[in-house]
């Protein structure tokens, strides 16, 4: 089951000409600035004043629960078109979306902070000798905190939707495989979250998406069967169509206003 609803979109930076794509980008990214410098701030915090961790600090904070309306799915590659996406449903609808890559982009820092405290057996002699075995706890550790958040937001969101780009899928003659674990415990998520009656959500909004991490220069590559049959899809035609209806809507009742803009895009897709 799947929170209320969910979508698979296929886009690219093209369905934005290129300076309102730009502009899209940099209204977005002001819009996280202020979220990411509040992570930043709880990351620095873990580490008390004799150098170590404080755990019962880092598990009661990491990671706090953003409000929004929409969990974006998407490849690390795309964070762009992610942020140019949301920052026009946010312009367009004043729907909230939550971006992982813009807020937990610290899960790399905070690795750093355990790593550098618990994973140098010889913090002397070998400053920069990390034990394998302990660097291998320390990072499933942090994912596993990362993957419970997740689900935890998943939950909490009214709609999912999932940016199917060749970055994020395999380009091959069938859309069903990903080489990001991130996107595959995502997309796997909303088909095992319960579904809640869509006034749980109007009630109160609540959280956005966790995409892979950083580039690395020489790595394990992983296939991951994806199921998205579960998600309705649908494309630049029907985002044109959303936002047409929705301003149609909004010039008619102006001040009397009682539509939300998911009810929208869920009756355009035919969604009871």
């Amino acid at each position: 089951m799947l929170m209320y609803s969910g979508f698979e979109i296929k886009i690219n930076e093209s369905v934005f000409n290129k300076d309102y794509f730009t502009e899209l980008v940099v209204d977005g990214k002001e819009r996280y600035t202020s979220v990411k410098k509040e992570i930043k701030e709880i990351i620095d915090s873990f580490t008390l004043d004799s150098g170590k961790i404080d755990g019962n600090k880092m598990q009661s904070n990491w990671f706090p629960q953003i409000k929004a309306d929409i969990f974006l799915s998407h490849s690390h590659q795309d964070e762009k078109l992610a942020i140019a996406l949301s920052e026009w449903m946010y312009q367009n609808f004043g729907l909230i979306v939550f971006i992982d890559s813009c807020i937990w982009g610290y899960s790399n820092k905070l690795l750093e902070i355990i790593d550098r405290e618990y994973c140098r057996p010889d913090k002397i002699n070998k400053p920069h000798s990390y034990s394998y075995e302990q660097r291998n706890y320390s990072t499933s550790h942090v994912h596993m905190m990362l993957s419970t958040a997740l689900s935890m937001m998943i939950d909490n969101v009214e709609c999912v939707m999932f940016l199917n780009t060749p970055n994020s899928v395999t380009p091959k003659d069938t859309i069903d495989k990903t080489e990001s674990p991130w996107i595959y415990s995502e997309i796997a998520m909303t088909k095992l979250i319960r579904q809640k009656p869509i006034e749980n959500y109007r009630l109160q909004r609540i959280t956005e998406s966790f995409s892979e991490g950083g580039k690395i220069e020489k790595s394990l590559r992983v296939e991951y069967n994806i199921e998205t049959d579960h998600l309705k899809k649908i494309d630049v035609s029907d985002l044109k169509k959303w936002n047409s209806q929705w301003s149609y809507i909004g010039q008619k009742y102006s001040t009397d206003f009682k539509f939300h803009a998911l009810d929208i895009l869920y009756k355009l897709i035919d969604i009871q």
